[in-house]
């Protein structure tokens, strides 16, 4: 059953979508923490996979972008961040696929590769959540083990080993945005997922990455992962933490450890 705000979300993008360019969207589905059973009010966004016949025109851009535009002006959080496919996209390996229409961060993109990954392929095809269209069962969604273990292994090296560098600084935007908790759970978290990814060839949600993590590694690392599972519940329990700092070392250190441990010759 898909959550009440959620619900609410998808049915007013489809109403501006259909006001804006009428049998444009041919088929919305849901991915990430929705489909995977783990949406957070407080924290998920609401990723999605919009499908049209044909690429969109200049002008069919143009309405999407009106749409989204309208959609968030009604329905400011969860934000709605995902691709414009068509079904012929879909066939293929996501590196075959040129820039799409995209949200990204609340923002619509003409064109981005952003979001095209087989990540969002893998999870449409195993366990996406159609709003309109044919069951994804019923698609021809390309879905690469291969490709998704070397995209895996390629976001640790390239996006969070960056990450974790600019995040050590703590007088910069990054370093202070994890002081907070939610920076230090969304981060741990996301390494973890990648690491089951890469151990399993399987696509897991946040808090499974939790649970998975609390069996894959040390006790010494049980504590932040158990602090950022409670921040992802929104758990009203103490912080396991005394302080902001503490927190913020522990997770730099499990980023930093996930990654040698991943990215090491051997892991793979």
């Amino acid at each position: 059953m898909i959550h009440p705000r959620v619900q609410a979300l998808a049915d007013e993008f489809l109403r501006n979508a259909d006001a804006e360019a009428p049998g444009l969207v041919r088929g919305l589905y849901l991915t990430g923490s929705v489909a995977l059973g783990d949406f957070r009010p407080h924290t998920s966004d609401v990723d999605f996979v919009v499908v049209t016949d044909q690429a969109p025109t200049p002008d069919e851009r143009a309405a999407l972008r009106r749409a989204h535009g309208a959609t968030r002006a009604r329905v400011h959080r969860p934000q709605f961040n995902g691709v414009h496919l068509t079904w012929d996209d879909l066939t293929r390996d996501p590196a075959a696929c040129g820039p799409v229409p995209a949200v990204v961060g609340g923002r619509f993109r003409s064109a981005t590769r952003a979001e095209v990954n087989p990540v969002t392929w893998h999870v449409l095809a195993e366990r996406g959540v159609a709003v309109r269209g044919p069951a994804p069962v019923e698609l021809a969604v390309c879905d690469q083990t291969g490709s998704l273990r070397a995209w895996s292994l390629g976001n640790l090296e390239e996006q969070w080993r960056r990450w974790r560098a600019k995040a050590g600084r703590l007088l910069t935007p990054r370093g202070l945005a994890a002081l907070g908790s939610l920076a230090p759970s969304w981060s741990v978290l996301s390494v973890s997922r990648l690491h089951f990814t890469l151990r399993t060839s399987e696509i897991t949600s946040k808090s499974g990455a939790g649970a998975y993590a609390l069996h894959a590694f040390p006790e010494r690392w049980h504590k932040i992962v158990n602090e950022c599972l409670r921040v992802r519940r929104g758990s009203e329990l103490p912080p396991l933490f005394e302080n902001a700092l503490e927190r913020r070392r522990a997770a730099l250190d499990y980023i930093e450890m996930v990654l040698d441990d991943a990215l090491e010759p051997s892991a793979a």
